[in-house]
């Protein structure tokens, strides 16, 4: 990735970042560490490497993404109406009881792929779009972005070993390993490391990144696309809540709300960096 293209993901990502916590602070609610923690790869997968059409959501050779990791929902509808498929205005009903936009992502909300947040299923879920757009002989990908701690559940590896032996190359995955959960780090709860080998063992081609830089992130993308035969996982190291400086690696930002002083903050930090990207 050159450095022009670097620069422009990296913006969208803080405007992501942005974005998304106007909508958490002011609904009074959402998760904050886990939308933080993703803002790169909705940066790359919108913003670069998806190909969608913002007047046509629904057309049927699209790429698509199930964000697996619901909860983070105001990260996904923040990339969607800084893309387009939506008023950015409509992310002010965000968690209001008559809104389309509620705390886990909807399938009817203009440019989401799946309705998500039973934590576990989505990567079954972008399976089976992956295998439908073979039967169609489709030139598509399917993206699916899971928490490093719903990889806990079992259907994750039932999934993981139907991709790997169906073969289902136009299958890319990304684990967000922040290594925080509700209740505390991964390895305290239930440790599913070393993930990479999990994956490799269930027949995935695996590639490890920096999460939070734009461009691993995107080369990864493109190797995926390269891989025959095989799906690839890329397992994306994160900082939870990244990007704001009491935000990140504190699982208390899981869900917990920020003090007003916090709030200041995050503001302050995310925009002096936007101001230095566009300047």
């Amino acid at each position: 990735m050159n450095k022009d293209k670097k620069k422009e993901l990296s913006l969208w990502a803080d405007k992501i970042r942005k974005t998304a916590l106007e909508t958490i602070k002011n609904a009074g609610s959402g998760h904050i560490g886990g939308s933080m923690s993703i803002a790169e790869m909705l940066s790359v997968l919108y913003f670069d490497e998806m190909d969608v059409t913002v007047t046509d959501p629904e057309r049927e050779d699209r790429d698509r993404l199930v964000l697996s990791k619901g909860h983070c929902s105001p990260a996904l509808y923040s990339a969607l109406a800084l893309k387009g498929f939506f008023p950015l205005e409509h992310l002010k009903t965000f968690r209001k009881i008559d809104s389309d936009l509620s705390g886990h992502v909807e399938i009817h909300v203009p440019g989401v792929d799946m309705s998500t947040g039973s934590l576990g299923q989505g990567l079954s879920v972008a399976l089976g779009m992956a295998l439908y757009s073979k039967t169609q002989k489709y030139d598509n990908y399917v993206y699916a972005i899971l928490g490093d701690g719903e990889i806990q559940e079992g259907q994750i590896w039932e999934a993981a070993m139907c991709a790997g032996f169906y073969k289902v190359d136009n299958l890319i995955g990304f684990v967000d390993n922040n290594k925080l959960q509700l209740d505390g780090t991964l390895e305290e709860v239930m440790s599913p490391y070393p993930i990479d080998r999990k994956f490799e063992a269930f027949g995935w081609n695996v590639i490890k990144v920096d999460g939070n830089d734009v461009a691993q992130v995107g080369d990864a993308v493109e190797l995926a696309k390269e891989q025959k035969g095989r799906p690839t996982m890329i397992v994306a190291e994160t900082v939870k809540g990244k990007g704001v400086s009491v935000f990140e690696g504190q699982v208390r930002f899981h869900g917990g709300q920020p003090t007003e002083e916090e709030w200041q903050t995050a503001f302050r930090e995310i925009d002096q960096r936007i101001a230095g990207l566009e300047g």
